[in-house]
């Protein structure tokens, strides 16, 4: 008989992300997810004391890796504030866990808790990008317009499936970033 490899805490928050993303918080299972990794339950209470367990592990690394390194990685990159905030863009549009954050938002609908830890992370995502363009542009109304329309970018572009024609969506993106950066 082949002897399981062990899971780390890791891998099981990533199944999770990944049956978040698939079918909402319904799907974040405990018997599920052991099968997908391909082990027992035994592993899944090595790393946690139950479901509620994980599904903080769950929020802890969404808000740490989606919030924290992500402006880590931006900042790391340098620049001024213009090359900051197309560096964000990049950075989020490749990231690839935009399935999962919209799931989550959506489980957050209808779940008090996890609707107070998005607003968290909303509110520093926010203020970050809101203190990238008060290094561009001086009027406050402007400058809290051009953050929620970049904010705005950044989360709602998978919702939209318009094609673009000859220009493609990646130039279209990057057209809307440069818009947001013009000086008036």
């Amino acid at each position: 008989m082949a002897r399981q490899r062990k899971r780390t805490r890791d891998e099981w928050v990533a199944a999770s992300f990944a049956a978040l993303a698939e079918g909402g918080i319904d799907a974040v299972r405990v018997e599920r997810l052991a099968r997908t990794l391909g082990v027992t339950k035994g592993s899944f209470y090595w790393h946690f004391t139950d479901r509620a367990a994980l599904v903080t592990a769950m929020l802890d690394a969404w808000e740490t890796g989606g919030t924290r390194d992500v402006i880590a990685r931006v900042d790391a990159h340098g620049g001024d504030a213009g090359a900051r905030l197309r560096q964000l863009c990049r950075v989020t549009s490749r990231d690839g866990e935009l399935t999962a954050e919209l799931a989550l938002r959506d489980w957050a609908r209808r779940d008090a808790d996890v609707a107070m830890r998005v607003q968290r992370v909303d509110d520093v995502r926010m203020a970050y990008i809101r203190a990238l363009f008060e290094e561009l542009f001086p009027n406050a109304e402007d400058i809290e317009a051009r953050s929620m329309l970049l904010y705005s970018l950044l989360i709602g572009n998978d919702f939209i499936v318009a094609r673009h024609g000859r220009r493609g969506r990646a130039r279209v993106l990057k057209d809307a970033v440069e818009l947001l950066l013009a000086q008036a």
